[in-house]
């Protein structure tokens, strides 16, 4: 969901504004749009470095520059964001806030108490409990009068309009803001594949970019459209797989659902999980405890307290003798053409066969990033390349994941930030690279 400002309001307007708060816009959030423009949330510092900008900062003031030292914004900003999709978010003031680009040039003035990002070249803004529309040269192009406002997709966007003192209604406008059709629906989701979801009287059906009903709307849950516009609706109980020709692809049975992933489809049936293919066949029977989605043709998958890796057609890569007692996310997923393991409290890393190429003998570790990968052996991090060759020798307190070519590395007890050819690049003082600093 993206962030969405709570709307400042009487006693009436919050009574059905609480009702009103399902109108939560999934897919909006531009962060799962692009996975390579993401955030920089590694350990420690707080001066990022993304894709050849970094953060400088005097005093409480922040600005950016590239790695050349030329400045691209100056330090005035009280907060700044990270680069996300070309664009960040900055505040003069704690409720000033807009939008810069790469370059420095102010997209959205800091006018605003809250800003998105650009989507479809619109930028969703917030000012004194109400949301309207900037164009890319900061022109307000749709005004403030939107009770709850969602960003454009397809053409369109989702809106919350008031239609007196108690009653309000949803509906989509375009980019000029004009209605797509008069509001009337208690809730919808934002088009994919052509279509929409919409709500009335707590049950969804489907609408198409004319407004037209093309799934009834008698569905008690339903799921936005994914890859090969599938989607799921049926009952609390058990959902079905649906394609456009609006038909089931299955009985409804499916508790649970992931979207679409290298053709397959996660799903749960009597609290077991596996996955269905495209046509709805479930080509990997329903048994697991746990499973993952499926990525570079492999996928995640625990039986009681064991783990193992399969592919798409369900043959056992990895046996389920392994274990996944730490926190990561990132075990038994390919990084680099490598998974990081767990077995008896000790990591290490195996190839899409299964095949054990660095051994399972660290303390701690983290997946393959840029070719590198963070690992603990005897008390102190380093970092090794994907032959299992120490790139860094085992020299740190902590050690990060590399990102945008950067990682941050705890040293004597310092943090420092370092790039791909293990040299210093922040808060340096008298170092200049951990490769020779053995």
């Amino acid at each position: 969901m993206p962030p969405m400002k709570t709307v400042r309001t009487n006693t009436t307007r919050a009574a059905w504004t609480l009702a009103v708060l399902a109108f939560l816009l999934l897919p909006l959030d531009g962060r799962t749009q692009d996975t390579r423009y993401d955030y920089d949330e590694s350990c420690g510092c707080d001066i990022f470095y993304v894709d050849g900008i970094e953060t400088t900062r005097d005093g409480d003031r922040y600005g950016f520059r590239r790695d050349d030292g030329t400045v691209i914004a100056p330090n005035i900003y009280l907060y700044v964001g990270q680069f996300f999709n070309g664009y960040c978010k900055v505040y003069l003031e704690e409720d000033r806030c807009g939008i810069i680009d790469r370059d420095g040039r102010i997209v959205v003035p800091c006018l605003y108490e809250s800003v998105e990002f650009p989507s479809e070249d619109r930028v969703l803004v917030y000012r004194d409990g109400l949301f309207g529309y900037c164009d890319l040269d900061g022109d307000l192009v749709i005004p403030l009068q939107y009770i709850q406002a969602g960003s454009f997709s397809e053409g369109y966007a989702p809106v919350l309009v008031a239609l007196d003192s108690l009653h309000t209604a949803c509906t989509f406008i375009d980019k000029k803001g004009k209605q797509l059709f008069p509001p009337r629906y208690q809730n919808l989701q934002p088009f994919t594949c052509g279509h929409a979801l919409v709500c009335t009287d707590g049950r969804w059906g489907l609408i198409n970019h004319r407004g037209r009903v093309v799934l009834p709307i008698v569905h008690e849950k339903m799921t936005t459209l994914f890859a090969d516009s599938l989607f799921f609706a049926g009952t609390e109980s058990g959902m079905a797989l649906y394609n456009t020709s609006m038909k089931p692809l299955t009985p409804a049975v499916y508790t649970w659902n992931s979207g679409v992933s290298d053709g397959r489809i996660a799903v749960q049936r009597n609290g077991k999980y596996g996955f269905l293919d495209t046509k709805g066949r479930e080509v990997i029977p329903c048994l697991y405890d746990e499973v993952s989605i499926f990525s570079s043709q492999r996928a995640k998958v625990r039986l009681g307290d064991r783990f193992g890796i399969v592919d798409t057609n369900g043959r056992i890569v990895l046996p389920i003798e392994y274990d996944d007692h730490s926190p990561k996310s990132s075990k038994y997923v390919f990084y680099d053409g490598l998974a990081l393991v767990e077995k008896d409290g000790r990591y290490g890393y195996v190839d899409r066969e299964g095949r054990t190429v660095i051994p399972i003998c660290f303390e701690d570790a983290y997946q393959f990033s840029e070719g590198l990968a963070a690992v603990r052996y005897n008390g102190r991090w380093g970092y090794l390349d994907t032959r299992g060759d120490a790139f860094v020798p085992f020299l740190f307190d902590l050690a990060s994941p590399f990102e945008w070519g950067r990682a941050e590395v705890y040293y004597n007890g310092q943090p420092h930030k370092m790039d791909r050819e293990g040299r210093c690049v922040r808060n340096c003082k008298d170092i200049k690279s951990w490769r020779t600093n053995e």
